[in-house]
């Protein structure tokens, strides 16, 4: 024999209807039970209405209206137009005689478990006289028995308590003795001995299922649902969820019990000690393998079988002095939240007695604080013991595995994937056995932390990385085509799979949860909402994405002030944009301090010297133990450019606008020209070499005019550019004269630093450099007379992109 149970979901409608007539059909066996629930919904609907009726709100006559629309259309659709008078005639016979009880609610203004269990029936009674005429009707050999007549239990209305003894010996005399092949059963249903009606609780379909397969020693049990299978995470929040193939009672229990909703908690204790197998299996793609459930697992050599969670969870907190080797005050814990009918979820207790800890349903949250504050009334009023401490808006996350005790270091994984990722835990409890790691945290915390572990014990170590780019001109639209162009590449050889969530320039922006396409983002931003710093940031902090960037392509103060809220929200931050490392000493530490604090990165490569590796170098020579002593070098890919162009042939206005058309200046290219932007890299790189400096303490010999300085506007600028003319030509002629090349070189040593326009002989190290090349020359203990240089592009959208998107790769590598 085999039972089949199929939810609420499977019988939603008539279509769904006739693809379990078609499934039931193919089963072999020479006797099936078929199990089924309310359909899809009906349940739900019977509650409210019994809620609203006992309220006095005449809105439950409307709801009962939905109910008997959904069960007339559903006959309708499923039989001829002869074949419904009969149907017709038992339900809506049975829907006056729902009416009758609701309405008596109604009447006196309130609602009892015993009337609940008798509404809340009719959903599985009608559903499942509706389904068995109807594989009548397509001439399947099949007979309806009442649940009521066959789950005996005691008068705990609402979720009673099986008595297993009458029950079995129910089952297995009907099951042994009827003739029919197939029987529809109604779930959730059952009856006290003294004939009440009474119901198993939520998801009692699938313990109704379990109690006839385990009486009658059947051959296995399918739980034929709208998913195939127990998964590694929930499908619905983790995408890269796989379906577990075969897992043991004892792990589907687990995972059942935090959240896995395709099973039912209960289910399991039946069936245990018979072996019975469990499929679960999908009503919508039957030929899916789904999860096989049985006694015998190894597990197939995997520590963490699946990450679940629950959630809605409150924890409440007893603590106090005086409980320290006290006897008796966790009995008198346990036995309040008992006598309350509460069950505890999640217990955790400090090994030094002055706390116990434990983790109830946030709708038990009020009656649990006020009835163990008045157990412990005369300890609290002594100050022996503090009032309970509630917080609520709670969940608990599981790893669960049969293996898990097998493995060393699963807790210090699942806690540093945690931590990493900034989800704060608020108790943590392991049992004996170790087959279940549970953590507490916040609620908002719960997607990213499913995702972020998911990723760690499933993923194959694919790593995925959430960017919200701000800035795509120049730079940002060239580190977009170059993620675009290397995803697969990044995949296959470094485990790494980059999106990009969200995407603003200073008009629009754009947020898609599962991925910006990198083909038509320039459309999708065009179509986006207005841009706003505040709400981009808002936007990025809610979705709450493990592994998150903010990649910051602009040149834009505002924007550097936001790093910090990115950071301690444990949000990395990569940008190009030196404002924010050349701003104040204060604030550069501040951020420095906040991405080891929160662990997020902070990553500037580009901030000197576009995509050369000039930055991380200083940091392996300082990490190494080497001392700086002096740099000095050509930081500007824009001057170089300028002065390597430059000559008496060309003006130094049409070089200047040449180098900005090409990209090798800043938006504006003042901020270039006048030295302020070497002045920013080469006090990155003092601070980088663990020097205290500001910019105002660095010399800035400027070679432009002061006009030209104070210019409002770049169309101003090159204005003065022509205007002078005749000097920038007398500075070429007399480094010409000399056989020398012109260099605007920064220089820092002895704890100061200076930038300016100089002569750079031949056999210099500077002097051969062409085009927009940067050069650095570290002087340092290891390194005294024969520096280590760094030599090659340094400016550019392309070099600069490729320098980002390397940070964002060492963060992937992190």
């Amino acid at each position: 024999m085999k039972v089949l149970k199929f939810g609420g979901t499977s019988v939603a409608n008539s279509n769904n209807i006739k693809q379990v007539a078609k499934i039931v059909s193919q089963i072999k066996s020479d006797k099936t039970a078929v199990v089924v629930s309310a359909l899809g919904g009906v349940t739900d609907l019977l509650l409210k209405s019994l809620e609203l009726a006992s309220n006095r709100d005449l809105g439950f006559e409307n709801v009962l209206l939905e109910i008997e629309h959904r069960h007339l259309t559903t006959i309708k659709e499923l039989f001829p137009i002869k074949e419904q008078s009969a149907i017709l005639s038992h339900v809506k016979s049975n829907l006056n005689e729902l009416e009758t009880l609701v309405q008596g609610a109604y009447l006196i203004g309130e609602r009892t478990s015993r009337l609940a269990d008798k509404v809340v029936s009719y959903g599985e009674l009608l559903s499942s006289f509706v389904i068995y005429h109807y594989f009548v009707s397509q001439g399947l050999d099949s007979g309806l028995k009442n649940g009521r007549e066959l789950i005996i239990t005691d008068e705990s209305f609402g979720k009673a308590n099986v008595d297993f003894k009458l029950t079995h010996t129910n089952c297995h005399n009907y099951f042994k003795n009827t003739k029919d092949a197939i029987t529809l059963v109604p779930g959730f249903v059952s009856s006290s001995r003294d004939g009440s009606s009474t119901t198993l609780g939520r998801g009692g379909s699938d313990y109704t299922a379990a109690i006839i397969a385990a009486s009658t020693a059947a051959e296995e049990l399918q739980i034929w649902t709208d998913v195939s299978g127990m998964y590694t995470a929930n499908p619905k929040l983790v995408k890269q969820a796989k379906c577990i193939s075969q897992i043991s009672y004892e792990e589907a229990m687990e995972l059942s019990h935090f959240g896995a909703k395709v099973l039912y908690p209960p289910t399991l204790q039946p069936i245990l000690s018979q072996g019975i197998p469990i499929w679960i299996k999908n009503t919508f793609a039957p030929d899916e393998k789904g999860t096989l459930i049985t006694q015998n697992n190894n597990g197939q050599g995997k520590s963490v079988r699946g990450i679940s969670h629950v959630g809605e969870i409150t924890l409440l907190s007893l603590e106090g002095p005086g409980m320290v080797g006290i006897p008796g005050i966790s009995k008198r814990f346990f036995e309040t939240l008992s006598q309350q009918d509460i069950s505890v979820a999640l217990i955790t207790q400090a090994s030094s007695e002055h706390s116990i800890c434990v983790g109830i349903s946030n709708a038990d949250e009020a009656k649990a604080q006020t009835s163990v504050n008045q157990a412990f009334e005369y300890e609290i009023a002594s100050g022996k013991i503090n009032p309970v401490i509630v917080e609520k808006d709670l969940a608990i996350i599981a790893l669960v595995g049969d293996n898990m005790k097998s493995h060393q270091g699963l807790s210090g994984k699942m806690f540093s994937t945690l931590g990493r990722n900034n989800v704060n835990i608020r108790a943590i409890a392991q049992g004996a056995s170790e087959r279940n790691i549970s953590a507490v945290i916040t609620s908002d915390d719960v997607k990213k932390a499913l995702n972020a572990l998911h990723e760690g014990f499933f993923e194959e170590n694919i790593k995925q990385l959430n960017l919200f780019v701000m800035g795509v001109g120049n730079v940002g639209s060239r580190l977009l085509a170059q993620i675009h162009q290397q995803k697969e590449y990044l995949k296959e050889e470094l485990k790494l799979n980059i999106r990009v969530i969200g995407i603003s320039n200073s008009r629009k922006m754009v947020f898609h949860e599962d991925g910006v396409s990198l083909e038509t983002w320039r459309g999708d931003l065009e179509n986006g909402l207005e841009a706003n710093g505040e709400a981009f940031m808002d936007r990025v902090q809610k979705l709450n994405y493990r592994n998150s960037i903010f990649v910051d392509n602009t040149a834009n103060e505002k924007v550097s002030d936001t790093y910090g809220h990115y950071l301690e929200n444990s949000i990395a931050v990569v940008t190009c944009n030196k404002i924010a490392c050349s701003s104040a000493f204060d604030n550069y530490q501040r951020l420095k301090k906040l991405s080891k604090k929160y662990n997020a990165p902070f990553l500037f490569e580009t901030n000197v010297g576009a995509g050369l590796p000039i930055i991380d170098t200083l940091k392996h020579l300082i990490a190494s133990g080497d001392r700086v002593n002096k740099i000095q070098a050509v930081l500007s890919g824009s001057l170089n450019f300028v002065f390597n162009t430059f000559d008496d042939t060309k003006t130094f206005h049409d070089v200047v606008k040449e180098a900005q058309e090409k990209g090798y200046t800043e938006p504006d290219p003042t901020i270039d020209l006048s030295g302020v932007d070497v002045m920013r890299k080469i006090l990155i790189l003092a601070r980088e070499s663990g020097y205290q400096l500001d910019i105002e303490e660095i010399t800035n010999e400027s070679f432009l005019p002061k006009e030209s300085l104070d210019t409002t506007s770049n169309a101003l600028f090159y204005e003065s550019l022509k205007k002078y003319e005749s000097d920038f030509q007398d500075i070429y002629k007399v480094a010409a004269q000399k056989d020398c090349k012109l260099k605007y070189v920064a220089q820092f040593e002895d704890g100061k630093a200076k930038v300016g326009l100089q002569e750079i002989p031949r056999g210099h190290d500077f002097h051969n450099l062409e085009g927009s090349d940067n050069i650095v020359l570290f002087f340092t203990d290891r390194y005294p007379e024969q520096p280590l240089i760094v030599k090659g592009a340094g400016a550019g959208a392309d070099v600069t992109a490729s320098g980002i998107f390397a940070d964002i790769i060492r963060i992937g590598n992190f």
